[in-house]
């Protein structure tokens, strides 16, 4: 038995998955046409594919043995992260999103334990977004929030601007082109529900209330909307133009 210092390799997944399937009535065979492990039980076949980690190369090759049975497994090492992981998590649905099945492997000093984690089955596209529709809305709810597109796709440890960040621009423009005012008043000009809050939470620094009821923008919400001159001139226009149509 190796000791956890000694190095792995790919043979040693195989002993234990052969055991495991010979033990469920299997027919087991290594190597067969550049499949890793074969095992056959009357006309049910099933193929392994063996890496010691999780990589594009070897979901490729399971892939590709699914031209040949549906029962697809990769199997790998046990990963040294939790398996109650965000990381862990994604990487379950990616391999139940391919249909594939999943093998642990687990080297101890005394002893090797396999674990079948993911069994292959079809995957329910409709079910996963009915489960994730309020994933979906948000996107969407932020979509219709936002003005303009001010991100780049793909940037990191960037400001991003968000619909909420928008709305705090818009109300933050119409108090400086109009002095203080109540949220009532600045709902009425199109700030939406969400404005009470912005001002009350004031997550910013950008508003001070100067009394009851009534709110101002304060020099650092001034400075940082100066950065957005398209973005103000656009809310201070939707106000006018708003003016002309009641």
């Amino acid at each position: 038995m190796k000791t956890k210092a000694e190095k792995r390799y790919e043979v040693d997944l195989y002993e234990p998955i052969r055991t495991h399937f010979v033990k469920q009535g299997y027919e087991v065979f290594g190597e067969v046409k550049h499949c890793d492990v074969a095992a056959i039980k009357e006309e049910e076949l099933v193929i392994v594919e063996c890496k010691l980690n999780l990589s594009v190369e070897l979901l490729i090759q399971a892939t590709k043995r699914q031209r040949l049975t549906d029962q697809v497994f990769i199997a790998i090492p046990k990963p040294k992260y939790s398996l109650f992981s965000k990381k862990w998590h994604d990487i379950a649905h990616m391999i139940r999103r391919l249909e594939l099945g999943l093998i642990l492997v687990s080297f101890s000093k005394n002893k090797v334990t396999l674990e079948v984690k993911i069994t292959p089955a079809p995957f329910d596209r409709q079910k996963s977004m009915r489960q994730n529709h309020r994933s979906r809305n948000k996107i969407i709810a932020e979509i219709k929030g936002r003005y303009g597109d001010y991100n780049v796709g793909g940037s990191h440890q960037t400001k991003i601007m968000t619909a909420y960040k928008q709305s705090c621009i818009q109300i933050a423009s119409l108090l400086q082109q109009n002095g203080p005012m109540s949220p009532k008043s600045l709902r009425q000009m199109g700030t939406g529900d969400k404005t009470l809050s912005i001002l009350a939470k004031n997550y910013y620094g950008w508003f001070e209330k100067v009394k009851r009821g009534v709110y101002a923008v304060t020099d650092a919400g001034k400075n940082e909307i100066a950065v957005y001159p398209e973005m103000v001139e656009h809310y201070v226009q939707m106000q006018k133009e708003g003016e002309l149509t009641r």
